[in-house]
Formats: C-alpha cells, sequence, structure tokens
C-alpha cells in the first residue's frame, strides 16, 4: 500500500508540473517526486502535505536536496514588478519529500543568462573577489612558511623556549641548531650564556647585548621548570595523603 501510495503521490506530482509547463494533464512520461521538484527550482508552485495533516504552501521553491530528501520552499509573494533581478523577502519552510502528496507549477521560473547562470539567482549570489583571495592564499601560504622556518629542526624544547623568546624582540633564525639573533651573534647549543659568538669580530656591544637577554632568558625558563617541579611533587604528596587515609 505504501509503494501504491507513493507511485500515487509521482503520478500527481508529473501531472500538476506537466499540466502547468505544457499546459496538458497527460501522465505518460512519469517520474519520480524528487526529479521532478528538483527540475522545478526557481519555479513557483504549490505542495500540497499529507502529513501530519493535509494542507498547502504556496511559494518559490528554493531547492530541492537529493541527499537529505528535503525541500525549502520561499512563501514570500513574489516581487510586485515580476523582475527577477528585484530581491524577494523570504519566508522559507524545509520539508521532507516524504510528507509530500503532490505538487503543482503555477510559473516557470525566469529564464537566466546561459553565460552566467547565477546573475538572477535568489537570493542575490554576491560575486567573489579573485584578488582578495589569492592575497589571503599567498598570506596563508607565506605564514606557513614563517612558522616553518622559525621551529628548530633536532632541538630541545628549552632551545626553541629561547629562539622564541628573542623572536619576540629581535630578528632571529635558525643555521642548523645554532640560533642566529640580529645577523650579528650566534648561540650554539646547549645555548648558554658562553655559547655566544660574534659574527663580527669585535662586535662586543652586539654579544654583551644577547648575552644579556639570554641569561634573563634561561633563568624565566629555570623559574618555569622550578614551578612546574613544585607542582608535580605537591600533587604527588597530596595524592600519596589521600590514599593513605582512604587506605
Amino acid at each position: 500500500m505504501a509503494e501504491n501510495k507513493r507511485q500515487g503521490s509521482s503520478a500527481k506530482a508529473s501531472q500538476g508540473s506537466a499540466a502547468s509547463a505544457s499546459g496538458t494533464g497527460t501522465t505518460a512520461n512519469m517520474v519520480p517526486l524528487e526529479a521532478a521538484l528538483s527540475g522545478a527550482i526557481g519555479a513557483r508552485i504549490r505542495l500540497t502535505i499529507a502529513t501530519p495533516t493535509t494542507s498547502t504552501l504556496e511559494g518559490t521553491l528554493f531547492t530541492a536536496c537529493p541527499i537529505t530528501n528535503l525541500v525549502a520552499i520561499n512563501t514570500s509573494p513574489a516581487p510586485p514588478s515580476g523582475d527577477p533581478k528585484q530581491a524577494q523577502s523570504g519566508d522559507y519552510h524545509v520539508i521532507p519529500v516524504s510528507c509530500i502528496q503532490s505538487f503543482q507549477i503555477l510559473a516557470l521560473p525566469p529564464p537566466t543568462s546561459s553565460d552566467s547562470p547565477f546573475t538572477d539567482a535568489q537570493p542575490p549570489i554576491q560575486a567573489l573577489d579573485g584578488r582578495a583571495l589569492k592575497m589571503r592564499e599567498a598570506k596563508a601560504i607565506g605564514d606557513a612558511i614563517d612558522r616553518e622556518a622559525r621551529r628548530g629542526k633536532g632541538v630541545t624544547r628549552e632551545a626553541q623556549d629561547i629562539f622564541d623568546a628573542f623572536s619576540r624582540t629581535m630578528p632571529a633564525r635558525w643555521d642548523g641548531q645554532k640560533i642566529v639573533v640580529a645577523d650579528a651573534v650566534t648561540i650554539a647549543p646547549p645555548y648558554r650564556v658562553d655559547d655566544c659568538r660574534p659574527l663580527v669580530a669585535g662586535d662586543t656591544a652586539a654579544l654583551a647585548r644577547v648575552r644579556k637577554v639570554l641569561e634573563m632568558e634561561r633563568k624565566k625558563i629555570e623559574l618555569r621548570n622550578a614551578s612546574a617541579t613544585i607542582g608535580s611533587t605537591s600533587t604527588f604528596a597530596r595524592n600519596s595523603g589521600d590514599q593513605r587515609k582512604g587506605g
């Protein structure tokens, strides 16, 4: 019975579409309801909905999705002038195809330009700014390359932290596992103050500045490590005490 009802629904849909488009009521070329609705996008239609109660909706068919088996109909009145380029207000209803008993085409969709089928789309589809998209793409690629260049290869977390700290205030780059600061001083592993060397012999000012910054950053790292160790010890002691109480 369900299959018969479905076929009956498809027949009514095909009859309605054929009658509206060609003025005849033949059922010789029946198509599934989903296919008939997909071919009517943009047209003014009248839907007869069977569930939960029989009702009708009249409006512009906005879309028919073959994947979700849903249709969307805009029941707002068409623009008074009938000009398809004039924006139409929206009052959309989403309906499962399985709830549709039949539909009838009241007015065919407005013609569209063959070389630009989206020109008259409703709601209007805004043109994409190709130049702006290219600029965003180039920036994203540049940022990714820059992030990769700032990531040391085969270095410790401490070395990366030192590099990141210098990068916030001075130009820095990697030369293998060495950190080059301001193209003036290199810091070799294990990145202590005594591991700093000027690129130009006698450049004591740059060497002194980098050593001072490195000394400050290493103290910060030591403080962070000490805090993390104390926190871990406290957590272990607290958990051990809880276990003894529980025992």
